[in-house]
């Protein structure tokens, strides 16, 4: 069965901007702009360990093909470091990823 839905109380639910700002401030704002960089470093984190693990490659596998520590992949798979551009490029290589900016 379809129901439908009320355009009325539709339009009195907030939308995830809305949300964001009552939690977080407007855009552009200090606490704004730190929610965004962690929800940015989250996602790329979570893209790079899935295809760390569909490749059934080790955090130690990957930190050795880029020249770094274990711990630095583990950092970045927990979005808990501000991974650098050359730092991006070089682990989806590594990955086979091929990564494409557009400016």
């Amino acid at each position: 069965m379809i129901r439908k839905l009320d355009p009325e109380k539709l339009a009195k639910l907030p939308n995830t901007g809305d949300l964001l700002d009552r939690k977080y401030g407007k855009r552009g704002t200090a606490t704004r702009s730190a929610f965004e960089e962690n929800a940015y470093a989250f996602y790329y984190s979570q893209i790079l360990k899935d295809r760390r693990k569909e490749l059934k490659m080790t955090q130690q596998q990957l930190a050795e093909r880029i020249g770094k520590e274990r711990s630095y992949i583990a950092h970045i798979e927990r979005g808990q470091t501000d991974m650098q551009l050359s730092s991006l490029i070089n682990i989806s290589n590594a990955l086979g990823m091929k990564l494409t900016l557009n400016v």
